[in-house]
């Protein structure tokens, strides 16, 4: 049986899948928290705390790494980043000043890099591991 016509469509449905899981980890672990913490002397800090970041980005790096073990390394790029950045725009877009575009460019190309090192590396180890018989 031929499977050359579903390729492209597992693949568009890989990548939307990731692209839903980055959202949604993004509403888990950010969407909830949206005021800013004033300290006595004024200053301000947040919305975000680092422990919610770094949670983020563990969870993200989970699903990256299950999706590139399973030759959806495109999926774990394009989904992430895409989710990532309707997410960012999403959660930032009312913001006046209109930086929050800046922000959210930085989102996009950091997940875009970040999410191919790892794809590629995991890719390689893979491949890598085939051909040694593993």
């Amino acid at each position: 049986m031929n499977r050359e016509p579903r390729r492209p469509a597992l693949q568009l449905l890989s990548i939307l899948v990731m692209a839903g899981v980055s959202t949604a980890l993004w509403a888990a672990w950010l969407g909830w928290d949206q005021h800013r913490d004033v300290h006595p002397d004024g200053s301000t800090t947040g919305p975000y705390e680092a422990w919610q970041v770094i949670g983020l980005a563990l969870t993200l790096l989970a699903a990256v790494c299950w999706a590139a073990l399973r030759n959806h390394a495109v999926a774990a790029v394009a989904g992430t980043s895409a989710g990532l950045t309707i997410a960012a725009y999403c959660d930032w877009s009312d913001d006046s000043s209109g930086l929050f575009v800046v922000g959210v460019g930085l989102v996009m190309l950091g997940s875009l890099a970040g999410t191919t090192v790892v794809s590629t590396l995991i890719t390689a180890a893979t491949r890598h591991g085939r051909r040694a018989g593993v």
